[in-house]
C-alpha cells in the first residue's frame, strides 16, 4: 500500500505550508498529493503551482467536478498538469452534488450517471487526440475537432469520486480507479458488490482497481483531542453536505448501521446546532474512518486499510499547527518508505 496526502479546500493551511508540507512528504516516500476544490480556490491552479515545485511525487485532482467544467476543458487541463509534472497527473473526477454545482456554480444537478460516462469518453477519446464527434445524452460535440498540442501521456489514470451503488457499478467499469470518503475499512461489503459488477464488464476483478480513500490524518497521544479535529469534518459531510433528501454521505453512514444516528446528526446540522450534531457522531465511526492517535495506532489503522484493498489512502493531515502536521507526516513515514 502506498501513502497520499490530500490538501485541504480551504486556507486554513497557507499555501507556502501546503507546498513545505508536500516537498516532506515528497522527501519521505509518499506517492501522491492530492488537492480538493469545492468553492474556494480553484484546484487546477494550486496543483499547476505544486507540479512545477516538485519533482518526484505525483498530482492529483481530488476531485474536480464533472459540470462545472466541459469534458473538453478538462481533457485539456488533465493534458496540461500531466505535461507540467513530467507525466505525473491523476484525475479525479466525481459529480460533487447539488449543494456545489447547482448553490455555487448555478448548474442543474441533472443524470449524474450518464454524464460521467459521457465526460469520461470524450476526455479519454481526446487525450489520443483524435477528432472528438459526440453525440450523447448529455454532451454534443459536432465539429470534429481535436488538441493541437500533444499530451506527455495518452493515457490520464481516471480516478472517480462514488458512493451509491450505481456510481459504484459505473466506476468499476470505465475508471483506473476508486475514491471513496468517510470509507469504513470493516464495511467493504457495502462497495464491493457493485464496484465487481462494473469490472466484470470488462473483465477486471479489484485486484486491477486503485483504491483511493480520503482519510482524516491526526497524530497524537491524546485520542480525544484527535476525535475533536475530525468531528467538525464528518458532520459537515454527514449532517450539511447537500439537502435533507438527497445527502450520500448521510445515507452511506446509515448503510454502515448508524440510521438514527445520522438522522440525528442531520436533524442537528441542518437547524444550525453543528456542535451537537459533532458531538453525536459515534466514537467508532470517527475512529473508523480517520488514521488518528499514536504513531502505533496510526499505524494499526492503516494495516485495517491495507487489508480491506486500499491500495492508496489519501491522508488528509489535519493539526493544531504547522509543526503537528509536519510531525505527522514523520510518524507515518515508514509506512511510505516501504510500500
Amino acid at each position: 500500500m502506498k501513502l497520499a496526502i490530500g490538501l485541504p479546500y480551504t486556507d486554513s493551511v497557507a499555501f507556502d505550508e501546503s507546498v513545505e508540507l508536500v516537498r516532506e512528504a515528497e522527501r519521505l516516500g509518499f506517492e501522491a498529493v492530492f488537492v480538493a476544490e469545492v468553492y474556494g480556490y480553484d484546484s487546477v491552479s494550486l496543483m499547476a503551482a505544486l507540479a512545477v515545485r516538485t519533482e518526484r511525487i505525483k498530482i492529483g485532482a481530488g476531485i474536480l467536478n464533472i459540470y462545472s467544467r466541459s469534458p473538453t476543458l478538462l481533457a485539456q487541463t488533465a493534458a496540461s498538469l500531466d505535461m507540467l509534472s513530467g507525466g505525473r497527473f491523476i484525475l479525479g473526477l466525481g459529480s460533487s452534488g447539488p449543494q456545489v454545482v447547482e448553490g455555487w456554480h448555478g448548474v442543474p444537478f441533472e443524470k449524474p450517471l450518464q454524464r460521467t460516462r459521457e465526460v469520461v469518453d470524450v476526455i479519454r477519446t481526446a487525450l489520443r487526440r483524435e477528432r472528438v464527434v459526440y453525440d450523447g445524452e448529455v454532451v454534443k460535440l459536432s465539429k470534429g475537432l481535436k488538441l493541437i498540442t500533444h499530451p506527455v501521456r495518452p493515457e490520464i489514470p481516471i480516478v472517480i469520486a462514488a458512493l451509491g451503488p450505481k456510481t459504484l457499478e459505473l466506476t468499476g467499469e470505465i475508471a483506473d480507479g476508486w475514491m471513496p470518503t468517510i470509507f469504513h475499512p470493516d464495511h467493504m461489503d457495502v462497495f464491493s458488490p457493485h464496484l465487481e459488477a462494473g469490472l466484470a464488464r470488462r473483465g477486471r476483478t479489484l485486484a486491477d482497481l486503485m483504491i483511493t480513500p480520503m482519510v482524516p490524518l491526526v497524530v497524537h497521544d491524546d485520542v480525544d483531542l484527535c476525535r475533536a479535529l475530525i468531528r467538525p469534518y464528518v458532520a459537515l459531510y454527514v449532517g450539511g453536505m447537500g439537502s435533507r433528501e438527497r445527502n450520500f454521505y448521510n445515507q452511506l453512514v446509515q448503510r454502515y448501521g448508524y440510521v438514527e444516528e445520522a438522522r440525528q446528526v442531520q436533524e442537528l446540522y441542518l437547524a444550525g446546532d453543528k456542535q451537537a450534531a459533532a458531538a453525536l457522531l459515534p466514537d467508532e465511526l470517527i475512529d473508523a474512518t480517520s488514521v488518528i492517535g499514536s504513531p502505533a495506532r496510526c499505524h494499526a489503522a492503516l494495516g485495517r486499510l491495507e487489508r480491506a484493498g486500499v491500495t492508496m489512502p489519501i491522508l488528509g493531515v489535519a493539526g493544531l499547527t504547522r509543526e503537528d502536521r509536519l510531525t505527522a507526516l514523520e510518524a507515518v513515514a515508514p509506512v511510505a518508505a516501504t510500500a
